[in-house]
């Protein structure tokens, strides 16, 4: 009976995830930014477009060592050298949650006095001060969303070393309350730490293991500052059995199925965090994934950062998810980290067993800037409307922010207004 149900577990996991996998697939979109032709991505099966019919401005530039063999890093799009912003527009529906990726790699075998630094937006939101260090690196940024309208604006802007410049860019439909926070109304949640651990290889973990392909790090992907101080007698784990990940954010089984555990007692890791110190909404993934004997107890505390609505509950990964092989995944709605975060998981006393953990995410609240009132951008597009096929209908993204259109001028007040044309 046990294995009678066990199975019927796996398979209806299995349909439901299939079914998932269809819906969120039809309705993915992937630009290959500098893309000369549309194409399947041949190890994913994913559609990717050429930005060819998007974007007006700027070149494609062939990018010499590419990220492996994928095809959407063979090109990148350069922009001017200038304040301007170039901006994509993407089609959302209103109030749903999406992941927005957009992802950079300069490419090139040879040191040039400055690489690129510029500014990434999100309609009039920063997002990111794009830096390119090293030029094989994927730089990738992700932004986590409820759709204030229609449509979404990803804008490049405000050069400050070398050309702008993009290589990927990615929308990816979420289900249901997946990331949902008291406070969407107000913030984005930009994407800080996805982790996987205990991964077999450094490779990431995403579609088609994640139906809503998020990009999973690999634990073993070690660099400078990220994921250091592993506490002595931390070791691998894994297993080949189903895990029910049947809960809110729904992370992938392939996670699941792979951990770290402290064998001494105590997990241990530090990492530093783009852009904090910071409030941010933190997930922890746990599923008991060792057959314990009856004997045998697995219970530990968040030991540090200190925080005193989590730090004094124990956790008992089989008892609090109502079985092994079952997703435990407590969150964190509100804390601020600072930007070097330093993690304890440290087991009690009566525990037979160390500390364990699959995965975790760290979210930074990034508050929405207001956009051009909608008064202004209303008569705009009216008039916009009625020039249609001249060249200054070709602008996108905010008239004021964060670079006015050269046409326009606007006023420095919340929300901006439009004050001459």
């Amino acid at each position: 009976m046990v294995l009678f149900s066990h199975s019927l577990l796996t398979i209806t996991h299995l349909l439901f995830l299939s079914a998932v996998v269809l819906c969120q697939v039809t309705e993915f979109i992937s630009v290959d930014c500098g893309g000369k032709s549309n194409y399947p991505d041949p190890s994913t099966g994913l559609a990717w477009i050429s930005d060819q019919g998007i974007m007006k401005y700027g070149k494609s530039i062939i990018v010499e060592n590419p990220n492996g063999n994928r095809m959407q890093y063979r090109t990148r799009r350069d922009f001017p050298i200038d304040n301007k912003k170039y901006c994509y527009t993407l089609s959302t529906k209103e109030r749903r949650r999406y992941l927005v990726r957009a992802t950079f790699q300069y490419g090139g075998s040879e040191s040039v006095d400055s690489y690129p630094k510029f500014q990434l937006y999100l309609d009039a939101t920063r997002w990111s001060t794009v830096t390119v260090l090293d030029a094989s690196r994927v730089y990738v940024n992700e932004m986590i969303i409820r759709a204030p309208s229609d449509s979404i604006d990803v804008c490049i802007c405000c050069a400050i070393t070398g050309s702008p410049f993009i290589s990927t860019l990615e929308l990816r439909p979420l289900n249901l309350s997946m990331y949902a926070t008291d406070f969407e109304d107000s913030f984005f949640l930009k994407v800080a730490a996805r982790v996987n651990f205990g991964a077999s290889s450094k490779d990431d973990v995403r579609y088609p293991d994640d139906p809503y392909d998020r990009i999973w790090e690999s634990d073993l992907d070690r660099r400078q500052n990220y994921l250091v101080g592993e506490a002595p007698g931390t070791v691998r784990i894994s297993t080949s059995k189903d895990i029910d990940v049947r809960t809110r954010e729904y992370p992938p089984v392939k996670v699941m199925q792979t951990a770290v555990v402290g064998t001494e007692g105590v997990l241990s890791y530090r990492l530093n965090l783009e852009d904090f110190p910071a409030n941010a909404r933190a997930y922890a993934y746990f599923a008991e994934i060792e057959d314990l004997g009856a004997n045998e107890t697995r219970k530990f505390k968040l030991q540090h950062p200190y925080m005193p609505d989590y730090s004094n509950a124990v956790v008992n990964i089989a008892e609090n998810a109502n079985g092994s092989y079952t997703l435990y995944e407590p969150s964190y709605m509100n804390v601020t980290f600072s930007f070097i975060l330093s993690f304890v998981f440290a087991k009690t006393r009566d525990s037979t067993e160390g500390p364990l953990l699959n995965a975790i995410e760290i979210n930074k609240y990034q508050k929405i800037a207001a956009k051009t009132d909608w008064q202004d951008v209303t008569v705009l597009e009216a008039l916009r409307s009625m020039s249609d096929g001249s060249e200054w209908t070709n602008d996108r993204g905010d008239p004021c922010v964060p670079a006015h259109w050269e046409w326009v001028t606007c006023s420095s007040t919340i929300p901006p207004r439009i004050t001459k044309m």
